[in-house]
């Protein structure tokens, strides 16, 4: 992360694993390339280290990459989706302009950074992560 990233949408990662949120934010800031970096945090695991999913974990990192131009969630699965979901629908736990991503994880979120690093408001930073569905490796 940049110290110049103010007004860059942000993104936050929940995974049921702590490593793997961040080395899926790793990942994404290296390929990223140089220059301002939207800012990015890692939601993964449990408080306590262990495998699941924490709202807590989810509200702090959601409120340290929110620079005011929203921020795109990405999540794994299952219940990463529905802890996201409810403190959505609570209002009050994230920040305005928070939105969940339907996108694959890895490519999402690498499009995703790469997309909100050029300023990029949260719409296209959304659709950035949603066309990975569509990258083909064969």
């Amino acid at each position: 992360m940049s110290d110049t990233d103010d007004g860059l949408v942000g993104i936050v990662l929940v995974s049921h694993s702590a490593a793997v949120a961040e080395s899926v934010a790793a990942l994404a800031t290296g390929l990223a390339g140089g220059g301002t970096t939207a800012p990015v945090a890692p939601a993964g695991g449990t408080v306590d280290g262990g495998l699941g999913t924490s709202a807590q974990l989810i509200a702090a990192a959601a409120a340290s990459v929110d620079r005011g131009a929203g921020v795109a969630v990405l999540t794994d699965l299952g219940s990463a989706v529905l802890t996201v979901k409810a403190l959505l629908d609570e209002g009050d736990e994230l920040p305005d302009n928070t939105r969940l991503v339907d996108a694959p994880f890895v490519e999402g979120t690498v499009a995703a950074l790469v997309t909100a690093s050029t300023g990029a408001d949260l719409a296209a930073v959304e659709a950035a992560a949603t066309e990975a569905y569509t990258y083909r490796k064969v």
